[in-house]
């Protein structure tokens, strides 16, 4: 699953601060802006399927990313739109674990669309990490992906702008750490886009 749907306000406000400067990048949203030469969501996306599972999942809600997607890596992820995406991240996962029961999964891998440098590898090493709740390491600090078996989907948030972190603090007894190669920065602002362009 990669999490797409949010509305990038700290980007868009960012544009707004950077006046003339912004214009190379000014998209009409953070996932469709140019980041190395491809739009910032194809990253992500890519990295998932690269992966190697069985259904790579894209909630989207803000932006219509269907063609970022196809482009990216043509028919191999499909593209879920959260209505109530403004409501916060709980509501986009929530999406994402009903496709995943009605797919017949046994669990998810959840990333985010804004985490570019995270590689395949992050992705492949949690997803074959046993446990109920796996979720990466880079250089000590927990960061997206994050596995999720089918036995705690129940215990996720269904509101507010918490995914899978909420469970993670509450059922620490749960949880497995993956060290994972990669960087997991987020990009949330044009100053971000720019350092790591």
């Amino acid at each position: 699953m990669v999490l797409a749907a949010g509305g990038g306000r700290r980007f868009k406000a960012s544009l707004a601060d950077a006046g003339p400067v912004a214009e190379q990048n000014d998209a009409a949203h953070k996932l469709m802006a140019s980041f190395r030469g491809r739009p910032l969501a194809a990253w992500a996306v890519t990295a998932a399927v690269d992966a190697g599972f069985n259904h790579v999942l894209v909630v989207g809600g803000a932006v219509d990313l269907s063609d970022v997607v196809a482009e990216a890596v043509g028919e191999r992820a499909t593209v879920l739109p959260n209505p109530d995406w403004a409501e916060g991240q709980a509501g986009s996962l929530a999406v994402a674990v009903a496709e995943a029961a009605r797919l017949g999964c046994r669990a998810i891998v959840v990333g985010l669309a804004d985490q570019p440098l995270v590689p395949a590898s992050a992705w492949r090493s949690v997803g074959a990490s046993s446990g109920p709740i796996v979720t990466a390491v880079f250089d000590k600090a927990r960061r997206p992906p994050v596995k999720l078996e089918s036995t705690v989907w129940d215990q996720l948030p269904t509101d507010g702008d918490e995914g899978a972190r909420t469970l993670i603090r509450m059922r620490p007894e749960l949880v497995s750490e993956v060290p994972c190669t990669g960087n997991p920065i987020d990009i949330d602002t044009l100053e971000d886009l720019q350092r790591w362009s």
